[in-house]
């Protein structure tokens, strides 16, 4: 992926992870759109990063995603990358009988993995007619070696990183690549009230291992910075279950 010169669309963008790349990605010469369901939180970046346009999307809602799909290619005609970012994480103990149980599930799969393979499907037609594009689903090491007490988000990055994997498959003939970005736990407001793993990493070193492994791996399936590798590669390793007992103590 060339870092400069697109009109990218950052999903989540309003703050966290999907904020840093965005600022970063604007920074580096593309055009950026960022949406997002908080209107105040993807003001305050636009107005800190003029350039920067935002749009109101719920992922949730499929009629919001058509809707968004419809109206943003006419907006930007360029439109040549997608970063599914954004993502919702709930701890669920399920011992505890909570009648909300169901609801945070349905909820945490319909944004963190329906919401990103309907908003593909629906750009899909517009990066095909791009001469280069790019679709980057950001999942998590927890893909790879799940956090007990959140199961639904661990499914659902398990279930995006299969997804990719499959993607990119389809598309290996077409002029789209495919890219998983893989975080370690990174210190955004999700992991506010967690307890902090020793692979945290601040948000600002994140952003900026991410965007010089990308620059430095244009041709890169995934991009994996050093704290997420023991999980990532765990099972590759042979420690999956020493990982998974760090991973839940």
């Amino acid at each position: 992926m060339d870092l400069t010169g697109n009109t990218i669309l950052v999903t989540g963008g309003g703050s966290g992870i999907g904020r840093g790349l965005a600022e970063a990605l604007h920074r580096a010469g593309n055009r950026v759109v960022i949406a997002g369901r908080r209107l105040e939180a993807l003001r305050a970046v636009a107005e800190a990063n003029p350039g920067i346009e935002y749009l109101r999307l719920d992922l949730a809602e499929p009629d919001g995603i058509g809707r968004l799909a419809a109206e943003l290619p006419g907006r930007h005609p360029g439109l040549n990358v997608v970063v599914n970012n954004a993502g919702v994480m709930r701890t669920e103990d399920l011992l505890t009988g909570d009648p909300a149980l169901p609801e945070i599930a349905g909820m945490t799969v319909a944004v963190n993995l329906l919401g990103p393979m309907r908003l593909t499907a629906a750009l899909l037609p517009t990066l095909l007619g791009q001469p280069r594009a790019a679709i980057v689903n950001v999942t998590s090491a927890l893909a790879f070696v799940p956090k007990a007490l959140a199961p639904t988000y661990s499914a659902t990055k398990a279930g995006l990183h299969a997804y990719t994997q499959s993607l990119r498959r389809q598309l290996r003939r077409t002029p789209i690549q495919v890219i998983e970005i893989i975080p370690p736990q990174v210190e955004t407001d999700m992991l506010a009230g967690r307890e902090r793993g020793p692979t945290a990493m601040s948000l600002k070193a994140f952003v900026a291992e991410t965007m010089s492994l990308l620059r430095s791996q244009p041709d890169a399936d995934e991009i994996v910075v050093d704290a997420a590798k023991r999980v990532r590669f765990a099972v590759r390793d042979g420690h999956y279950d020493d990982v998974f007992d760090s991973v839940n103590p």
